[in-house]
């Protein structure tokens, strides 16, 4: 999760003084005794005066019993969202365990209003703050010359599609919205991303596409919309997350149902006249600076 790994090194830059705690699984309960036995001897050692767990599930919940002292939980979507990905019983004991860890934070963080909506308790506690985009990484930049660094022919109508790998951001539905729209305007090439791309050739990628598609059947705050926003992509997504929320003002940027026709609709209306968006001028409301100055804010309130 590069971008819990960002906003880490912004929390740093904006004057905490931290550690940072990876757990080595989240999965095999020998292994997690023992990663809370680490953590509660990391703490122990440092003596912060918060500690900040980043996720639900394991994550929070090792967290939640390895120390008393004050607790804030962030929570970015299928650690409260369903996630078929999982299988059905690991979802319900990620879930169960987020919920614990809720119970005990003295304040949350949700990445978007939807997500508030999950908790069983603790609402009064909650905070809402996107995750935050670097938007000196995701910038506008020239397509052709983007494209041109990719290698990707000039003369293509691109969409972009993240998460090949996950039946939970629904890539079935991607193609065939994709399919429906080359049938309304002509021939459109799908680059499918499945997460072995390197971090660092997103923003080339977002800036050679003609158009980002998210078809999700769940989200929290999904970084790859606002990363597209920052970029002036323009997005076909699915009403999922605060996605409504951050393409507010961005034109061209289509909400649609559910359907691949609806969304397959709305790819050819944008790739019909490929421009980019305005987006670069609503990202700074999730700038990771900004970000950061926010949990600051909270980190003073407990401290």
């Amino acid at each position: 999760m590069i971008f819990i790994e960002r906003q880490i090194e912004s929390l740093l830059a904006a004057g905490v003084d931290g550690r940072t705690f990876h757990l080595r699984s989240r999965t095999s309960p020998g292994v997690m005794f023992r990663e809370w036995r680490r953590l509660w001897a990391e703490i122990g050692e440092f003596r912060p005066d918060i500690v900040h767990a980043q996720y639900g599930t394991a994550t929070a919940f090792l967290t939640a019993v390895a120390t008393a002292r004050p607790l804030i939980v962030t929570f970015r979507g299928s650690d409260l969202n369903p996630d078929p990905d999982k299988g059905r019983l690991r979802c319900w004991l990620s879930r169960f365990m987020s919920q614990i860890a809720a119970w005990r934070a003295r304040r949350i963080i949700c990445v978007s209003e939807q997500l508030v909506g999950r908790l069983w308790w603790g609402r009064r506690k909650v905070t809402v703050i996107p995750s935050g985009i670097d938007c000196r990484v995701f910038r506008p930049q020239p397509r052709d010359e983007a494209r041109s660094t990719l290698g990707w022919p000039l003369d293509e109508r691109i969409v972009l599609f993240n998460g090949s790998h996950r039946p939970l951001k629904r890539p079935d539905l991607a193609r065939a919205a994709v399919e429906y729209a080359r049938g309304a305007c002509g021939p459109v090439r799908l680059v499918e991303l499945d997460g072995t791309q390197p971090p660092e050739q997103m923003p080339c990628m977002m800036n050679a596409a003609d158009c980002l598609i998210m078809t999700s059947d769940h989200e929290g705050s999904p970084n790859v919309v606002k990363e597209a926003i920052a970029c002036g992509l323009p997005v076909v997504c699915r009403d999922v997350g605060d996605v409504r929320q951050r393409l507010a003002n961005v034109r061209p940027s289509i909400v649609v149902g559910d359907s691949a026709e609806e969304l397959g609709r709305a790819l050819a209306e944008i790739l019909a006249c490929p421009q980019r968006s305005n987006g670069p001028q609503a990202a700074k409301e999730f700038s990771i600076d900004d970000v950061a100055q926010r949990i600051v804010g909270l980190y003073q309130v407990l401290a």
